[in-house]
């Protein structure tokens, strides 16, 4: 058997989802497997004929009950009902840790939540969300992964007639803040939250407010990721309360890139007119999203309004110190430091700040602290720059840890790598036209970024202006 599926979240109303099978393919080919997470899932994957057909939707695996997920959200902050429109729940399996993963097909047809869409995926999309998804698990920030790509000879209509395929995700769960907000009344809250705790956060099913600890747990969670984010450059893009998970993991790579030249203000979403979701705003627009939240849970943390809503105010106060402690420790690694001392937040942002100033690239910057170089480009103002190094030196010297294991720790946590948006746009538009060696040679890097490789130079360096990329799209 491929796949020994669950179907725990079946059990719940059908309130909450939508009984739906994929819509089949036509002539599958199984353009990607993940074999190192497929070994992670504890899958036995011995007739890859069979593989393709049950992850193209083409044939239903035993155990398996699909289902479409009912969510709403905020999308650029107007509340929307929603749902899985181009996505279908197959079921869980037991990684071999004993952890529940859902599975789910993305590009897998219609679904009763489509809102006049074809319900499909573009190959340039789903190969987007595989890249980015597999290079932020190699960069140890939690995230969605991706499975299997399935390409297809159908073709899919966004302006031009293009290539489809569909994308294997796995994830803790596919629950969302837009999950909690799909529900007004107080019994489906109630065993959405249950069944939440039970799943992601059973340390807490017996705390004396179970509801209360579960929104200061996924503010957490939330806290600590946003905190990666930002300290990786990367800018996700769309930031709506359906793309925010309960499980603290990052999901739907839409219009999501890395920053090249550091800039607070970079926004990459092509619709992002106002930059609501750029890369400076985005702890802010997490607690805004953990505001709709602690919304949606008031009638379970007490009877009476005021004094939930005094509860889920202290909760909601805790995001922002704690979103700094997280990005404070995530700086600290980056520059080789362990000792906390109260100027830490002041040579973090003066940093930041000349990086800005002299358009230094995020990730070579940081990587370059550790060959002891000087990390801004030629002609840049050095008086405030050699300063800052000056400091950041004395401080190092301050420290209890030798030279090498400050040099290690800050390699271990400064990649040499990311996807750089030209180099993923390079191997996404010469696989759409037949070739995916530029993608295979990506891939390849993308999975050791912190090891540095004389023959992948070229992977570290900036676009041309020619090849520089503003916006990315979604893909829908």
């Amino acid at each position: 058997m491929l796949f020994n599926f669950q179907n725990t979240y079946n059990k719940l109303p059908e309130i909450f989802y939508s009984k739906q099978l994929p819509s089949p393919v036509r002539e599958p080919k199984l353009l990607y497997f993940n074999t190192d997470l497929a070994h992670e899932l504890n899958l036995n994957i011995q007739n890859q004929e069979e593989l393709t057909l049950i992850l193209s939707g083409n044939k239903l695996s035993s155990g398996s009950e699909p289902i479409a997920q009912a969510y709403a959200g905020h999308q650029f902050g107007h509340f929307t009902i929603l749902g899985d429109g181009r996505a279908i729940l197959l079921g869980e399996i037991l990684d071999k840790n004993q952890k529940r993963k859902d599975i789910q097909l993305k590009g897998s047809g219609k679904t009763t939540f489509s809102r006049g869409g074809d319900g499909r995926a573009t190959l340039s999309s789903v190969l987007r969300e595989y890249i980015i998804s597999e290079s932020m698990y190699a960069l140890n920030i939690p995230t969605t992964r991706s499975l299997a790509v399935i390409g297809t000879s159908d073709k899919v209509f966004r302006g031009d007639l293009l290539a489809s395929a569909v994308l294997t995700r796995v994830a803790d769960s596919h629950i969302r803040v837009g999950t909690f907000e799909y529900f007004e009344d107080t019994n489906s809250l109630k065993i959405l939250a249950d069944y939440v705790i039970e799943r992601h956060y059973s340390h807490i099913q017996n705390t004396p407010n179970k509801y209360l600890e579960l929104l200061e747990n996924i503010i957490n969670a939330q806290a600590q990721l946003i905190a990666k984010w930002m300290n990786i450059g990367f800018v996700h893009g769309v930031m709506n309360t359906d793309n925010m998970t309960i499980s603290g993991e990052t999901i739907d790579y839409g219009p999501c890139a890395f920053i090249d030249e550091y800039n607070p203000d970079t926004v990459f979403s092509f619709i992002d007119t106002n930059g609501r979701y750029s890369f400076s705003n985005q702890a802010g627009i997490a607690l805004w999203n953990l505001s709709r939240l602690a919304e949606s849970l008031l009638p379970l943390f007490d009877s009476e309004p005021a004094k939930a809503l005094e509860q889920a105010k202290e909760k909601l106060y805790k995001f922002s110190e704690e979103f700094e402690f997280y990005w404070l420790n995530e700086f600290r690694n980056k520059l080789g430091l362990q000792e906390e001392i109260p100027e830490d937040h002041d040579l973090f942002r003066s940093l930041l700040d000349l990086m800005h100033k002299n358009k230094a690239d995020f990730t070579n910057t940081f990587r370059n602290l550790s060959k002891f170089n000087n990390i801004f480009p030629e002609g840049c103002e050095t008086k405030n720059a050699d300063l800052w190094l000056a400091t950041w030196r004395a401080r190092l010297k301050q420290e209890k840890t030798s030279p090498q294991e400050q040099i290690n720790l800050m390699n271990k946590h400064n990649p040499v790598y990311i996807p750089r948006n030209h180099r993923v746009e390079q191997a996404l538009l010469a696989a759409n036209q037949g070739d995916f060696s530029l993608f295979d040679k990506l891939l390849e890097i993308m999975k050791k970024p912190f090891s540095e490789n004389i023959i992948w130079q070229e992977y570290t360096e900036l676009p041309s202006e020619n090849e520089r990329v503003k916006q990315t799209f979604c893909g829908t």
